[in-house]
């Protein structure tokens, strides 16, 4: 179980620099509960485990090809957090709605799961993560697999913990109004998809 629990740490470790995605996973908890928050990281959770899996079994191929063209994908990846921005500062005043449709459950996964899987730059990360940890390309198929469902359970844990976090902070935050956090959220998100942009225009 050596390569679980190191996944574990790993997937925690990677997890913790939120992002975009830590945006996103707590402004849906704050604003729809506890399930649309785990929902939403649970998108992103697939996306480092796809990443974990081109690291873990050596799939250079593909590794190489999302590298090659890292620039047009993060950009990509910038464009739907730029949308996500938008669509929170222009959204209409609304009640909490707790109850997460599957419909909209789906749509929650997908928009971090685009957002995670648009960060090649992952793959350099978990590579570096299982160099640091003494994991070679010396792996048996099972200790990959171990370890990438270590990855998976840590960065999930991350979510959970953030969601339920700030599940419990709205409590205290009452004097404020669910627009008010959203449109903050908005910000947030913005200043995360200029960023991606200004980043992808200096490494031209």
């Amino acid at each position: 179980m050596g390569y679980l629990f190191r996944g574990i740490l790993i997937g925690l470790l990677f997890g913790v620099p939120a992002g975009a995605v830590g945006a996103m996973t707590a402004q849906q908890a704050y604003s729809s509960g506890l399930r649309a928050g785990l929902l939403t990281g649970l998108g992103s959770s697939v996306a480092d485990c796809l990443y974990a899996c081109v690291g873990a079994f050596g799939l250079s191929l593909i590794s190489d090809f999302l590298l090659a063209h890292q620039t047009i994908i993060n950009l990509l990846g910038g464009a739907v957090i730029l949308t996500m921005g938008l669509g929170l500062l222009l959204k209409k005043s609304g009640t909490d709605a707790p109850e997460v449709l599957p419909a909209q459950g789906a749509k929650l996964f997908l928009s971090s799961f685009a957002v995670g899987i648009t960060n090649p730059a992952a793959i350099l990360t978990f590579l570096f993560a299982f160099s640091w940890f003494g994991l070679g390309n010396d792996m048996k198929p099972l200790d990959g697999t171990l370890l990438v469902t270590g990855v998976f359970i840590g960065t999930y844990l991350w979510w959970f913990a953030l969601s339920a976090g700030v599940v419990a902070i709205k409590k205290r935050m009452k004097k404020y109004s669910l627009r008010t956090i959203e449109k903050c959220f908005g910000v947030v998100l913005l200043g995360f998809s200029l960023v991606i942009f200004v980043r992808s225009f200096l490494a031209r």
